[in-house]
């Protein structure tokens, strides 16, 4: 099924994260997205595998989200979403990354329809690099 939205749309996954700096930095230096801009020391979006990420700092309610507080994972062991790259060599994408400073849960398994490995953002949120077979 297909979402059409008059005019078009692009899709933009957003992070709330505790320092913009450091975050700016893991996206922008170890992962390898572009800094498009960033607004007031508060967010900085950058462009990454063909979407938009937009990093903010946490955050309380405003008056178009009037029950709703913006703050970074309180526990990096329960996640409720995740980003996955697709990757053609996900062991040559684990190396490159690792060389860069990001951690990883493990090593590349081995499972029956793909090599798949998890990190972490600063922050805690989870990542994972994904080789289809």
């Amino acid at each position: 099924m297909t979402t059409d939205f008059p005019g078009g749309a692009e899709l933009t996954h957003l992070l709330v994260v505790s320092d913009l700096a450091r975050s700016r930095d893991f996206y922008r230096d170890v992962v390898g997205a572009d800094l498009v801009r960033e607004y007031g020391g508060t967010s900085a979006v950058l462009r990454l595998c063909g979407t938009w990420l937009l990093l903010v700092t946490g955050g309380g309610p405003t008056e178009d989200k009037p029950t709703v507080t913006f703050t970074p994972p309180a526990d990096a062991d329960r996640v409720s979403h995740e980003m996955t790259f697709r990757v053609v060599d996900c062991r040559a994408a684990y190396a490159t990354l690792r060389a860069r400073g990001a951690r990883f849960l493990t090593p590349p398994v081995e499972h029956d329809a793909e090599v798949r490995c998890f990190f972490r953002d600063p922050d805690g949120h989870l990542l994972e690099l994904s080789e289809g077979r």
